[in-house]
């Protein structure tokens, strides 16, 4: 019964928290409700997007499982933003539900160092630093507690130091990571049904979150949803617009064999629908019964994912929406109506479901339902994902405020290494902005903190242009080697890649033509502009009307690497000026943060600061601007105004 970490919670934040937890040779428990729903994908059925991509490929280049999980269930891989540039540009596939939770269930099971127990986590077990005294932290009242004060406002510091069961049983920990994704006070909504859960089926917790009421932590309520599922055999796909797989299909994982996956995955369609007038008009009419215009769901839901209700109402001058119909499984037994979810009643789901044309006769295999659930303000953490008040007490995934898969993923991998750094006595690893998708999520959480569910955009991320898809094993993969989540033949092998891109990068810089008769009439050939000064390969590659093979053509010493390796020297190419500025500015900005501030400065003399920055700033007096960005809420653009007014007011000393 006692462990080095414990992990409350099976979804995607408590996989990858417990399975890097485990490699790292730490003995690990993960503790779910239900032992066959470890890595279930409750809602759509993809992984990745537009920037979620970005998320898959960089976790995995630290080591984590969901991209190879996705290579090995995946049913139908696209590039999403393919005509865009390569900044924004998104993976995403289609997954058979069903293939994805068993692969990661058996990961679990099969994993050394790891357990798996089916219980529900009721209470946190906490000790008075220094004191040696446990206490057990649960809902009931403060009277039958050893102390007056516990939870919040107590003064006394406090570390966790295991976890008590519905089946009361103790499990003792050196740092616990709850991952409780939906299920903490969880209420699902159809019509004027409501009923307690985590997921339609499943039980809610309310013993956790009330323990972590009393320990002081601010608490908030959101809201999600999910759609309808459609029995496949009842929908005329006939009359929709089919949507293929990529021809020629890129795994999320590094490490699967590129071309042994291309060669064997096997894809299927998706189809493309239309809301239209007449579903409208039912929805509308039913607004007065719609848990979410009645009052009754109280949760904020998430701004970018709303339910179709929302929609409806929002988005008055459109008169109609798309809907993707994608299969749950390869089998495409069952569909997922994506741009559809809602918490409506069941007859009023039919009947907006049956207007939608190729669904007329769509048999209903489970109905929609909206889900409220209790989540811990993230600028309670810090950002290793350790709590401020409850100290080896880490919180990832959905209790910290966000939506999707993805965002959980990448949080539990985390908070399953920093948990692990954290008892090897070493630095936790936090990721910069700059350097990781990963680094903006968290900056973005436990410094601004969220009123809705946050997801994860491209424009979230201010140097982009350095943090694409395609880069991610060479921007991080040496973390992941060190940490022993990556192998010493892997690991060569991102050397290697890294290598070859910076060789075919400077060979483009290093290729010089000048605009002689022979090679005006070079480009001519390629439909390409002729050039009126001496030009680098680089120049000319930055030019938006050249590929691949044309810079082949242009430096046919580049035909020598592989495919991807020849796509990453373009990209290297166009993007170079850019990367240029971008990388300034970032060096720029660290050596604003080494700046002091000086004393006695009076904030409220700075214009662009809102008064909440003030008022952080006057309490808290940072000596640096390295201090003061590390205050929640004060931005990177703050910084920068901050740092013109320090360098004005000491132009005036001098």
């Amino acid at each position: 019964m006692n462990y080095d970490v414990i992990i409350i919670g099976g979804g995607h934040a408590g996989v990858e928290a417990a399975l890097s937890s485990a490699r790292m040779g730490h003995k690990t428990l993960m503790i779910s409700m239900l032992a066959e729903n470890v890595g279930a994908t409750s809602c759509n059925p993809a992984i990745g997007g537009l920037a979620k991509g970005h998320l898959v490929r960089e976790l995995d280049a630290l080591g984590g499982e969901m991209g190879l999980i996705t290579d090995a269930a995946g049913i139908q891989f696209r590039i999403l933003n393919q005509t865009k540039g390569p900044a924004v540009r998104g993976s995403r596939a289609q997954i058979d539900m069903d293939k994805y939770r068993i692969i990661a269930r058996n990961k679990v099971l099969n994993t050394p160092n790891l357990d798996l127990v089916q219980e529900m986590a009721e209470s946190l077990i906490l000790e008075d630093i220094g004191s040696g005294t446990e206490v057990l932290q649960t809902g009931e009242a403060e009277a039958s507690l050893p102390r007056e004060n516990l939870g919040g406002g107590t003064s006394v510091p406090q570390k966790v130091v295991g976890v008590k069961t519905n089946l009361l049983n103790e499990y003792k920990a050196k740092r616990v990571i709850i991952t409780s994704g939906t299920f903490l006070k969880g209420v699902i909504h159809i019509g004027e049904i409501k009923q307690e859960g985590g997921r339609f089926g499943e039980q809610t917790s309310v013993g956790l979150s009330d323990s972590l009421k009393k320990c002081g932590f601010e608490i908030g309520r959101l809201k999600t949803g999910t759609c309808a599922r459609i029995d496949s055999s009842s929908i005329d796909f006939s009359v929709m617009e089919e949507q293929g797989g990529d021809e020629t299909p890129c795994p999320f994982s590094f490490r699967t064999n590129r071309e042994e996956f291309r060669a064997t995955k096997k894809q299927i369609s998706c189809f493309i629908a239309y809301t239209n007038q007449n579903t409208h008009d039912i929805i509308e009419s039913n607004f007065y019964r719609a848990p979410l215009f009645t009052g009754q769901i109280e949760g904020t839901g998430p701004r970018y994912c709303p339910s179709i209700e929302d929609k409806v109402n929002r988005f008055r001058d459109k008169d109609r929406h798309h809907l993707f119909i994608e299969p749950q499984t390869m089998d495409n037994t069952e569909c997922y109506i994506n741009g559809m979810s809602t918490s409506l009643p069941p007859e009023v789901q039919q009947q907006m479901i049956h207007s939608v044309h190729g669904m007329e006769n769509a048999k209903i295999v489970r109905y929609g339902y909206a889900i409220e659930y209790d989540f811990v303000d993230p600028r309670e953490l810090k950002h290793s994902l350790e709590t401020k008040k409850i100290k080896h007490l880490y919180l990832a995934g959905q209790i910290n405020g966000t939506t999707g898969y993805e965002e959980a993923a990448a949080q539990g991998l985390m908070a399953g290494i920093n948990a692990s750094l954290s008892l090897q006595g070493k630095e936790p690893l936090v990721l910069r902005r700059d350097e990781a998708y990963i680094g903006v999520l968290i900056d973005d959480l436990v410094t601004k903190g969220t009123k809705e569910p946050y997801r994860m955009f491209t424009s979230r991320a201010e140097y982009r242009l350095l943090l694409r898809e395609e880069s991610a094993d060479t921007r991080l993969s040496r973390y992941g080697h060190e940490l022993g989540l990556l192998s010493d033949k892997f690991y060569h092998g991102v050397e290697l890649k890294n290598k070859q891109i910076k060789e075919g990068a400077q060979l483009l810089e290093d290729t010089k033509f000048t605009p002689n008769k022979d090679f005006i009439a070079f480009l001519e050939s390629m439909d390409e502009v002729a050039i009126k000064d001496i030009s680098t390969a680089q120049q000319l590659v930055a030019r938006k009307s050249f590929d691949v093979n044309k810079m082949i053509k242009l430096v046919p010493e580049l035909d020598q690497y592989d495919d991807y390796i020849k796509e990453e020297i373009l990209v290297e190419g166009k993007y170079a000026r850019y990367i240029e500025k971008q990388s300034e500015e970032i060096q720029r900005m660290k050596k604003y943060l080494k700046i002091a501030i000086p004393e006695g400065f009076d904030f409220k003399q700075v214009t662009g600061l809102s008064k909440e920055i003030v008022e952080k700033l006057e309490t808290f007096n940072p000596p640096t601007l390295q201090s003061a960005i590390q205050i929640s809420g004060v931005t990177p653009a703050a910084i920068e105004i901050l740092h013109i007014y320090i360098r004005i007011a000491s132009k005036r000393k001098k």
